[in-house]
């Protein structure tokens, strides 16, 4: 670290992130608290945006980076023998982005940080991104500071009078306290069901061991341990709350005003503190402090009112009203601030009030004090959090903070600095820098020396040209440039990453390891190996915004930026070493104990598909370049290429796409890029309809296929039967449980491609992991509930689909089971049938088992609609024969091809099964959240209704004219939703599109007009009406599918063109 930095105790370093709904003021937030380190004026604070440094961020207005500074501030304490002393603190601010398309950098930054000042529109109230990064805050266990932002607005925009804003506050106030309050309750019912559960199986346990003794119900187990969350809420008079107006510069605490009056009115300063908010009146006869009950009608202000609110309202009614130099000048010597004559004879009443509110109350000062006051140092903050990312389980089901168990545990969880210490930092993230950015390839001053060097080589290189010494294009032996000149526009991956324990140095070697690390296995273990290796860290940066300060070390409990990772750390990683002098015996790593800090939770998972080429078939290597960097430096951005050969990235929303075109353009690939339609996926599935055609098989069961190949040899017999959507829902939510499931139960050779099956768009945030017995006896109660023909149907379960972990099920026949039954795997048990014709069918299920599981693999996974993944279907396998009488020497020779044969034939059966019943598809959906005012709110439901979406609520913010609305949107007609919405209500309204699932469209693509009134109404095609086949055939129609359309019509007919 630099100098400046090394001087602070470790007890005085914060890490701090800033989070918010979008537009509700983080940048200008962050805009004052630099302008107290000088980095920017303190005119242009809250105007600037100065950690807005991508040219579309400033152009848009909205934050789309996560942007980390190191600030320092000096505080003055008072000690307990009364005298005041000033201590130095150093703070690492984050700003993240609020537009849900970039949540993913909220959840990277939210990992490094101890705490975060969540900001809320004191009109907008709370909004989609408060909550979820409310929730983000709560999982990363981070000590919250809420910041009420823009309370301007009350006094202008909603002309509130103190008194109704008072109750504005406590309302909002209330709101987030409700949001909180619901954390705990869900995470309070997880633990006691934890705890339950446990103390079940201990006696259960205890019952079997000793079956003699009695064993009472409570005997030794303790009573369940319930947190407390005293300390969870928010209230101003513990000073975890902030109001303030970042465009104008100012905020406080109640400790300002508390310290304010507490001569003036006699009372302890702690004591005024904790009445200056809620339903307290000073009484004006006896100076004394009363509740309500005591008012006897009287009308008294609330002390909030009368002595904060007040004050504030008189400021800005002097200034911005009706401009009075006499009155105003009263007020600048009342509040002791100093103004220019000539701001004051300004005719420019905003920045004069800009100028009062900095100097009253200043914004930088009042942070500064509840970030050190609220929000814990390193030492204290990692001993509550650390235990959450190594043992996540252990420590949600412990009411106080686990102990360290080892040395590593001790030196991560007191933030050890020393030289001898472990050295552990964790990557949240890599993100992209011009090379030409990079403090080593910034133009510096020459010294003097220098100077004379160069005049003298000049003079030199001069006098050997003219006497034909060297060609005029030569350099001259010894120039610094002679090596392989580096493009300087070039993008260089650093490491975002804060330090844990020890202190990390430049040119060290350090073991690197992935999320998908085990660390209850030796790193040379075949598990292990692709997720482990090692790196060097060639640069250290302190991140100042826009710019970066290169350090040789950074010591444990701050942010850096780490080179020297690009192109071996994929997006985040652990970085490990015994000590500061890094990894210098290379069997060193085997014999210690490496920890994994666990990936980054990610709450808004990509949903947007792009196919993308070069415009220039000879820039595909630059494209494919520019991708792979990009799905480094971008959290959320994931690129793969299909089977088709096109090259794909997955984005979470249409800004997200955008904003990864234009890197891809001018930063990775550097080359002209033709981007496909968006690719929006799609799910089938199929329903019993009341008005279905005839079974396909008659005399059997809707959804019964026979099929047969090779003239008969093999015949099978499948049935399709819909999930109920109970179970469907439940196989979804636990796609992750069935994947360790099958991990567990497979060779090492076969699980590295586990991961990459559990697709973005089906992982679910917040979901609980549960257990195999868990899953297992859910699965079997909720079969049982769905009715007879599912009874008993767990037991049968031969696999899930598609790629194992999806919400379509394979069944055995009842009776006749396979060694590829689940359950039985997970048991380790097998049925066993004495009948030997069915031990004879079991054999010959046996054999074919892998063929028949390929085919219905294949068929959930492309089903026959539109070649989309199936959901909410089981395939039942009712019987496998192996006719022996009709086998030929012919047939013997094409035993060969059975194999092949036999999935094409499933993978047929499976999809004209499907289609016995009546199918569907399922929509991809976005909750697209609104605030708009009653003036545009009609034109805000046309939009939606153009769009195919429907209003789900509508709710009017209390003491506003805004009314919030939410609605279901299709993902496939938002693309220039945003805009248009925006264009319709002229900026008044802005959406927020949030990815929230799949949902069946309710009408059949088969569907045409029967009856006489339906084709009088529909004509005989009805194009326009079924919505579902124009998805259906214009997904067929992207994929080069075949598609039913009438190319000539009437051929015959004569056409006549007039002149």
């Amino acid at each position: 670290m630099t100098a400046q930095s090394t001087d602070v105790p470790l007890a005085n370093i914060r890490n701090v992130t800033i989070v918010a709904h979008v537009d509700h003021g983080k940048t200008s937030f962050a805009d004052s608290l630099l302008s107290s380190n000088n980095i920017i004026s303190n005119r242009m604070a809250g105007k600037l945006r100065f950690l807005d440094s991508r040219e579309d961020e400033q152009e848009r207005g909205i934050t789309m980076e996560s942007s980390a500074v190191s600030l320092r501030f000096d505080m003055m304490r008072t000690g307990p023998d009364g005298i005041a002393s000033t201590s130095k603190h150093v703070c690492n601010v984050i700003d993240t982005p609020g537009h849900v398309d970039f949540a993913s950098e909220v959840s990277t930054a939210s990992r490094l940080c101890d705490g975060a000042l969540v900001l809320v529109d004191v009109v907008e109230g709370v909004c989609t991104q408060t909550i979820a990064v409310l929730r983000q805050a709560w999982m990363d266990r981070l000590r919250p500071v809420l910041v009420i932002n823009k309370m301007d607005r009350l006094i202008t925009d909603l002309k509130l009078s103190p008194i109704e804003a008072y109750h504005h506050l406590a309302r909002l106030i209330e709101q987030v306290n409700a949001v909180m309050g619901s954390f705990y309750a869900s995470e309070r019912m997880e633990d006691d069901l934890r705890w339950r559960e446990e103390r079940e199986k201990r006696l259960e346990a205890r019952q079997t061991s000793q079956n003699e003794v009695d064993v009472h119900e409570n005997e030794d187990f303790g009573q369940y341990e319930e947190k407390e969350d005293v300390d969870l809420y928010f209230a101003p008079d513990r000073g975890n709350v902030l109001f303030a107006s970042a465009i104008d510069g100012w905020a406080f605490r109640l400790g300002k005003f508390a310290r304010l009056y507490a001569d003036k009115l006699g009372i302890k300063e702690t004591n005024l503190r904790r009445v200056l908010w809620g339903d307290w009146f000073l009484d004006p006869k006896t100076k004394r402090v009363v509740g309500r009950k005591k008012l006897a009608g009287r009308a008294l202000k609330p002390m909030f009112v009368q002595f904060v609110l007040d004050n504030v309202w008189k400021v800005y009614e002097t200034i911005l009203g009706d401009y009075n130099p006499d009155a105003v000048q009263k007020i600048v010597t009342a509040l002791s601030v100093k103004i220019s004559p000539r701001d004051l004879k300004s005719k420019d009443t905003r920045n004069l009030l800009n100028i009062v509110m900095q100097q009253w109350l200043p914004l930088s000062t009042a942070t500064f004090q509840a970030i050190v006051e609220v929000i814990p140092a390193p030492p204290e903050a990692q001993a509550i959090r650390l235990p959450f990312m190594l043992h996540p389980e252990k420590a949600v089901a412990s009411a106080t903070p686990l102990p360290p168990t080892n040395d590593t545990e001790r030196a991560l969880y007191s933030c050890d600095q020393s030289e001898a210490s472990e050295v552990i930092a964790y990557v949240s993230k890599m993100f992209a820098m011009r090379r030409e950015d990079l403090p080593e390839y910034k133009p510096r001053e020459l010294t003097a020396d220098e100077m004379r060097r160069r005049g003298r080589e000049e003079r030199e290189k001069r006098a050997a040209i003219l006497a034909n010494q060297i060609e005029t294009e030569g350099t001259l032996p010894g120039n610094v440039n002679d090596g392989e000149a580096i493009d300087p526009s070039s993008e260089v991956l650093l490491g975002f990453s804060r330090v844990f324990s020890g202190t990390i140095r430049r040119n060290t070697t350090f073991l690197a390891t992935l999320p998908k690390y085990d660390p209850t296995l030796p790193p040379s273990h075949l598990r292990n190996i692709p997720h482990v290796g090692k790196v060097q860290v060639t640069d250290l940066y302190i991140m100042m915004g826009r710019d970066l300060v290169a350090v040789d070390s950074v010591p444990a409990g701050h942010v850096c930026a780490i080179g020297g990772l690009e192109g071996k750390i994929p997006r985040n990683a652990t970085l490990w070493a015994p000590s500061a002098k890094g990894i210098v015996v290379a069997e060193e790593a085997d014999q210690q104990k490496i920890i994994n800090l666990a990936g980054v939770i990610l709450q808004s998972a990509p949903i947007v598909r792009v196919a993308l080429e070069p415009d220039n078939p000879a820039d595909m290597a630059k494209l494919v370049r520019g991708l792979k960097i990009l799905s480094q430096a971008d959290p959320c951005a994931e690129y793969f290429v299909q089977e088709t050969g096109e090259h794909v990235i997955l984005t979470a929303g249409e800004l997200h796409l955008e904003r990864c075109l234009k890197d891809l353009r001018e930063r990775f690939a550097k080359c002209a890029i033709q981007p496909s339609a968006p690719i929006v996926p799609f799910r089938e599935t199929a329903v019993r309809a009341p008005d279905m055609s005839p079974p396909k098989t008659p005399g059997a069961q809707r959804g019964t296929i026979h099929g047969s190949l090779l003239n008969g040899l093999v015949t099978f017999t499948i049935r399709a039967i819909p999930l109920p959507s109970s179970i469907t829902e439940f196989l979804s939510l636990n796609g992750t449980t069935i994947g360790s499931m099958i991990v567990q139960h497979r060779p090492h050779s076969e699980d590295s491609s586990d991961s990459s099956d559990l697709t973005t768009d089906e992982r679910t945030e917040g979901s609980r992991v549960l257990s195999s017995s868990e899953f297992w006896s859910t699965l079997s109660t909720l079969l049982d509930e769905a009715g007879p023909e599912w009874q008993g149907a767990s037991d049968r379960i031969w696999s899930f689909g598609p790629k194992r972990i999806g919400a379509n099920i394979l069944l055995d026949p009842p009776g006749k089971p396979t060694t590829s039954r689940l359950r039985s795997r997970e048991n380790h048990t097998e049925a066993v049938n004495e009948d030997s014709e069915v031990r004879a069918e079991m054999r010959l299920l046996r054999d074919f088992e892998g063929s028949v599981e390929t085919g219905f693999q294949m068929a959930s996974f492309a089903g026959p609609l539109c070649g989309e993944p199936v959901v909410g279907m089981a395939w039942v396998v009712e019987s496998v024969e192996y006719n022996r009488d009709t086998e030929t020497d012919a047939g013997k020779s094409r035993a060969s091809t059975l194999v092949g044969a036999l999935i094409s034939s499933v993978r047929d059966a499976c999809r004209a099964g499907m289609l016995d019943w009546s199918p569907r598809i399922k929509l991809a959906m976005y909750t697209c959240d609104i605030q708009a005012s009653t003036d545009v709110l009609g034109k805000v439901y046309a939009v939606v209704a153009r769009r195919r979406g429907r209003i789900v609520s509508e709710e009017m913010k209390e003491g506003t004219s805004f009314f919030t609305i939410r609605a279901m949107l299709p993902v496939v007609e938002s693309f220039g939703f945003a805009d248009e919405i925006r264009k319709r209500t002229s900026g008044a309204a802005s959406p927020q599109l949030i990815f929230s699932g799949y949902e069946t469209l309710d009408q059949d693509p088969f569907w045409v007009p029967s009856t006489i009134e339906e084709l009088e109404d529909l004509g005989e095609k009805a194009d326009r009406a079924n919505v579902a086949k124009g998805y259906v055939d214009s997904v067929r129609k992207r994929k080069g599918m075949f598609v039913e359309k009438k190319i000539v019509e009437s051929a015959e007919k004569q056409r006549t063109l007039k002149r």
